[in-house]
């Protein structure tokens, strides 16, 4: 093939219109992410991006609403432990789940129900 796809460069997750405010206190405050200032021919449609490293979270306004239940990012970190007692500090619940071999991992939902998964890979 002539073409060769280097990586992703970001994933959009939907929100409802409104929303901005719970995304940057989710994405921004809890989950350490960077706002990203959005081009300003994009500004007007709403919704909010965010940078961890070399990748991008776009939450974008989806009018009507759904949240992604089963379909989802999955974000590699470095000492879930630490994560998973500052996601209970700040009141955010998640799920547990040993079904991945080799991988301690979590399920947590965004404020507007769009599902995450979050795990560290072990030896």
């Amino acid at each position: 093939m002539s073409f060769v796809f280097q990586s992703i460069d970001h994933v959009q997750l939907a929100a409802p219109k409104g929303s901005e405010s719970r995304a940057r206190t989710f994405y921004g405050e809890i989950l350490g992410f960077t706002e990203v200032e959005k081009p300003e021919l994009l500004k007007k449609r709403g919704g909010v991006w965010f940078a961890f490293g070399s990748y991008q979270i776009h939450i974008g306004i989806e009018e009507p609403f759904a949240p992604a239940k089963k379909a989802h990012p999955a974000f590699q970190i470095k000492n879930l432990d630490a994560l998973k007692a500052h996601l209970s500090k700040s009141d955010v619940s998640f799920v547990v789940d040993i079904d991945l071999p080799g991988a301690d991992r979590i399920y947590v939902h965004d404020p507007f129900g769009n599902r995450i998964e979050i795990l560290e890979w072990v030896s």
